[in-house]
């Protein structure tokens, strides 16, 4: 989900400066290390995580995309409020200068690779594609995640590739899955796989029958 909004001062009427006297652009990187200054307290302190912060042209404008995320995800008043913070942060300084911008603040995609043990451990639950640093590639869903470790549920024929050590295998799993931890420095960029029909909780099919239900 995402809000956007057009740059208050750069919108709100202001003429731009001639050619002659137009502040330069600052260099895009420059610019995202600016805005990433001011922006990655005020979002924390909001109680979320600063994911991204690009700078690209878009027609006469820039667009300024700010991507957030939390534990819990980010509802759209939180994005609605967020949006408003960034606003007056950029509307407060220079790094714009007096050129147009739209500024959007949005939550990640599922396509966000999963590369810090943040997103690994709100990825809990989803099914993954990851490759190994040692070569190779594991398929399976995320049960478990720290700062250290991930622990996947590989599906049997899945694993391509034994990794570092082949990760620590906790058995065979009632599923047909083999549980193994991977320390974070034996996996790669990992992305969450796109599933139509998420499985359904632990217990929550046999809750469907009574067992006293005959088959």
């Amino acid at each position: 989900m995402s809000v956007e909004s057009r740059g208050g001062r750069a919108q709100g009427g202001r003429a731009r400066a001639g050619r002659g006297d137009a502040p330069a652009r600052p260099a895009r990187d420059a610019a995202i290390a600016e805005l990433t200054a001011p922006l990655a307290p005020a979002v924390g302190a909001a109680g979320f995580d600063l994911e991204e912060v690009d700078v690209r042209p878009a027609g006469r404008r820039r667009l300024v995309k700010i991507v957030v995320d939390g534990d819990d995800g980010v509802a759209l008043d939180d994005i609605a409020r967020l949006s408003e913070q960034a606003s007056a942060l950029l509307d407060g300084s220079e790094v714009m200068g007096a050129s147009p911008y739209v500024l959007e603040v949005t939550s990640p995609g599922v396509d966000r690779p999963l590369t810090e043990p943040r997103h690994w451990r709100r990825a809990v639950g989803r099914l993954v594609a990851v490759p190994l640093a040692e070569g190779g590639q594991v398929e399976g869903r995320v049960v478990a995640a720290d700062d250290e470790a991930v622990e996947i549920d590989v599906a049997a024929g899945r694993a391509k590739g034994p990794g570092k050590g082949g990760g620590k295998s906790a058995g065979p799993r009632d599923t047909g899955t083999q549980r193994r931890r991977f320390g974070l420095g034996e996996l790669g960029r990992g992305r969450v796989q796109v599933e139509f029909k998420p499985p359904a909780p632990a217990g929550e099919a046999e809750e469907k029958r009574s067992p006293a239900e005959p088959d």
